[in-house]
């Protein structure tokens, strides 16, 4: 049984499975639905990596915290991406769940962590404490249920409060239930919700897959690129601190070398 407050699922892969694997620059779902406008990882990025001069990235792990209200298909997605599988009947999250994925982009391994969180009121509190420290917010909502989308920007206030200048999205769960004529009507409120969350937009389906992947890839993809760029940042501050530091001597002080005097002969 599991415990409230405790992960109640750890999955660990061994290594990089090849479907994990990044070499191209995911695109947005909606050209109009991010704030994020790169077609591509930045030549400063790819050159890094080419050249190993990566720092830490390689050993980063990226959190990702999962929110939204409760039956929005949340854990249909983590399941979907992570498992491959689709439970119509999953179970409620009780406090946090946690998954653990391994990627390779541009030939370097980064990891991400996601952590489930559960959308009942009552389990509220448990959940805000796994916020603190998140690299990325996704906020999940039903494309069936527009009052969902209406508390979004609520999850994103109280979970951007703990975290650190994270990357937003806002996913939009289910679309395999939506009709063409009234997906078009929740997008256009989607895109405006999403526009002052300042978010990404997405729209995806647990059940048959549908921009899952993409969805992930880009995610991952963002949070790379974010902190590849904040890596070459320090340390080229660090490179310019220490060059600031050494003192450059064209010529030796004239006191520091005394001139050797020469002996006089000894009066007899």
């Amino acid at each position: 049984m599991p415990v409230e407050g405790i992960p109640r699922r750890l999955s660990f892969t061994k290594s990089v499975p090849s479907d994990r694997i990044i070499t191209h620059f995911p695109q947005a779902y909606h050209a109009d639905g991010t704030p994020h406008q790169s077609i591509g990882f930045s030549q400063q990025v790819r050159d890094a990596c080419s050249q190993n001069k990566t720092g830490t990235v390689g050993l980063k792990i990226c959190k990702a915290v999962l929110v939204g209200d409760v039956a929005v298909g949340k854990s249909c997605l983590v399941n979907r991406f992570c498992h491959h599988t689709f439970d119509r009947d999953y179970k409620a999250t009780i406090g946090v769940d946690f998954e653990v994925e391994k990627f390779n982009i541009l030939n370097v391994p980064f990891n991400l962590q996601l952590w489930d969180t559960a959308g009942q009121e009552r389990f509220k509190c448990i959940a805000a404490s796994y916020y603190r420290g998140a690299d990325i917010v996704l906020v999940a909502f039903d494309l069936t249920d527009i009052d969902s989308l209406g508390h979004c920007l609520q999850w994103q206030i109280d979970a951007c409060k703990s975290a650190r200048d994270p990357l937003v999205f806002l996913v939009g769960t289910k679309k395999d239930l939506m009709v063409e004529s009234t997906y078009a009507q929740v997008e256009e409120e989607a895109l405006r919700v999403a526009k002052e969350m300042n978010a990404e937009f997405w729209a995806t389906s647990s059940k048959n897959g549908e921009c899952v992947k993409e969805f992930f890839f880009r995610i991952v993809s963002l949070s790379f690129e974010k902190a590849m760029k904040g890596e070459l940042n320090t340390m080229n501050d660090k490179q310019k601190s220490i060059g600031n530091e050494l003192i450059k001597i064209d010529e030796p002080p004239e006191d520091i070398y005394e001139k050797k005097k020469f002996k006089t002969k000894c009066c007899a």
